[in-house]
């Protein structure tokens, strides 16, 4: 049967999945949102999506399970915490085998997802993992670089508000750092990646900002700077707020005065430099936690293309 929009779930009522929510009721052209799901009776999000006319529980993604619009659920975003989410979805592909999981949290059950890079490679895919924050605002840089050149290390450092850290993210720091590592290397092409978080607790509240180094080859230049700029022009369309603050900075490491980097050994090469800020829309969240509202985004889009792959046939239905 064909339907002009698949239905979704969000997991999760606070700031993201509450934030999520609004992007999909204002902006969506191929997703219908049908119920909200969180664990606390007394959060806004699900008062504010009681509001709005969806279906809500507070039993967490059981009491999703008894909701009668259940059935009709195409896509479920889970906006919880690394742990939560595989339980999640155990429960969940149990009952609905085909269901399509869109993962906010650092879990990685399924395939890092981040849509500029790698999307079309991991459209039918029933669980894609949106890494973290750090990484769909650096990962595309990475790649960027690696499109041009061999990357053989890349490190990155995202700093954010330390109000922009709610429970979820402060319970899932060593996961964040973990996962955009593996996500840099996995997705982002490099040979070796880290990752750093760095909450800032200074007043007023700072934007998202995110440092990118990568250390490769040596290389025209001006290609690598081309490859970054355009790959900023294509996050920019699902993230307006994405910038980059300044020209890209190149650093030439001379073999006669090599870096030894751990894991990596001694390096010389082109040292690459980006500096990338994140403003957040606003639509539920200040537009300083642009943290939060690159997460949102990133996954509204990589849904957005699964379920218009899905409606006009061009993906294998669940």
């Amino acid at each position: 049967m064909t339907q002009q929009k698949s239905k979704v779930a969000i997991i999760g009522s606070g700031n993201i999945g509450t934030d999520l929510m609004i992007k999909i009721m204002r902006h969506s052209k191929h997703l219908e949102m049908a119920a909200m799901v969180g664990i606390d009776p007394a959060s806004d999000g699900l008062a504010r999506a009681a509001r709005l006319g969806v279906a809500t529980t507070h039993e967490g993604a059981e009491g999703l399970t008894r909701l009668p619009v259940f059935d009709e659920i195409d896509f479920v975003f889970d906006a919880t915490s690394a742990g939560a989410h595989v339980k999640n979805d155990a429960l969940l592909r149990k009952l609905k085998p085909g269901v399509r999981m869109i993962d906010l949290t650092p879990a990685a059950i399924g395939p890092y997802c981040v849509p500029v890079v790698n999307l079309d490679a991991n459209i039918e895919a029933l669980n894609l993992n949106m890494v973290t924050c750090g990484g769909q605002a650096t990962i595309p840089i990475v790649a960027a670089v690696s499109r041009v050149v061999k990357v053989h290390y890349a490190e990155i450092v995202a700093s954010i508000s330390s109000k922009s850290a709610g429970p979820g993210t402060r319970a899932n720091i060593d996961e964040f750092t973990e996962t955009t590592s593996k996500a840099i290397e996995v997705v982002g092409g490099a040979g070796k990646g880290k990752a750093i978080i760095v909450l800032n607790p200074a007043e007023p509240p700072v934007m998202m900002r995110d440092t990118v180094y990568t250390l490769s080859d040596t290389v025209d230049r001006e290609k690598v700077e081309a490859s970054i700029e355009e790959m900023a022009r294509k996050v920019q369309a699902y993230v307006p707020g994405y910038r980059l603050k300044q020209k890209v900075q190149f650093d030439e490491i001379p073999a006669n005065a090599p870096l030894n980097l751990p894991g990596v050994g001694r390096f010389s090469g082109l040292k690459t430099s980006v500096f990338v800020e994140v403003e957040g829309a606003a639509h539920y969240l200040p537009a300083y936690a642009g943290n939060l509202d690159i997460m949102t985004s990133a996954a509204l889009a990589t849904a957005e293309r699964m379920a218009q792959t899905l409606l006009s046939g061009e993906g294998a239905h669940a």
